[in-house]
């Protein structure tokens, strides 16, 4: 408590280090992008942001993110639940696989996708024969999204229903609930603020996705690139308005996001006090 109302000159200087190291390594950067992005008026900016190519890869960037999430909120429940409700051999090498994501470049992620669907893996003429692509295609990509962020949701959920405990759910199921009542109204209320803070995770994660989905999308313009690819594309190009147009697409996503994470983290604090 002491050390909270300390005014001497350590607090200051680390309030002054922190200060200007979020100054100088997040907030210039991102007004540098919104000054590039306008360099050249409003109307060059708007061309820019609603050019075709740039309106394809910011809808594939949301499909791939919107895939994601559905898929990795599935599995999220399912392996938080796993993981905390029941007792079985093998449960510590399924939690080590889930921060697999994590400790594999999305480099190596993307490579992997490869070597597993293209043309010299033995599914290759399985799913060629079916008409299936996912090499330099849509399907690849939103695989290596869902690969990179499938953690996100999982980990969130796991310490909350670890704490949690098992008493509810056996005194529901003693009462006779069945297992998607227990879930609906016993589980699903502890775990609501948390999901939702690992959905939000999830989304900012994906959306900004370049390594694996770089390898997968084979940079097919106006098929494969998602806006990471396609800012990197006009960047190399020497079109710099451009690419820090379509940037600020990213800035202001991420700004939304950030938004919805504080207003998610203050009311699940909200609801904590009032059940304290």
């Amino acid at each position: 408590m002491e050390l909270r109302k300390n005014n001497g000159p350590l607090k200051w200087c680390m309030i002054t280090l922190v200060v200007v190291f979020l100054t100088m390594f997040l907030l210039l950067p991102l007004v540098y992008i919104v000054i590039t992005a306008l360099s050249k008026g409003i109307d060059t900016y708007i061309s820019s942001i609603t050019d075709a190519y740039a309106v394809k890869a910011a809808w594939l960037t949301i499909r791939a993110t919107l895939w994601a999430v559905l898929v990795n909120t599935i599995f999220g429940i399912a392996a938080a639940w796993c993981l905390t409700k029941f007792a079985f051999k093998g449960k510590k090498i399924i939690s080590t696989f889930i921060d697999l994501p994590v400790t594999v470049s999305p480099i190596i992620a993307g490579l992997i996708y490869v070597l597993t669907f293209g043309r010299q893996s033995f599914l290759y003429p399985i799913l060629d024969g079916w008409g299936i692509q996912i090499i330099f295609a849509v399907p690849g990509i939103i695989l290596a999204t869902i690969f990179v962020t499938f953690p996100f949701i999982s980990r969130e959920l796991i310490p909350v229903l670890t704490a949690q405990g098992t008493d509810e759910e056996e005194a529901a199921a003693l009462m006779g609930a069945g297992t998607f009542t227990i879930f609906r109204k016993v589980t699903l209320p502890h775990i609501k603020w948390a999901l939702l803070y690992g959905i939000v995770l999830c989304i900012a994660r994906a959306m900004g996705e370049f390594g694996a989905v770089s390898v997968l999308s084979g940079h097919l313009r106006g098929k494969t690139n998602t806006l990471p690819l396609y800012i990197e594309l006009l960047y190399q190009g020497y079109d710099f308005t451009g690419a820090f147009a379509a940037s600020s697409i990213l800035v202001i996503l991420a700004v939304i996001v950030l938004v919805l994470r504080l207003l998610l983290e203050h009311r699940g604090q909200k609801d904590l006090d009032i059940h304290k």
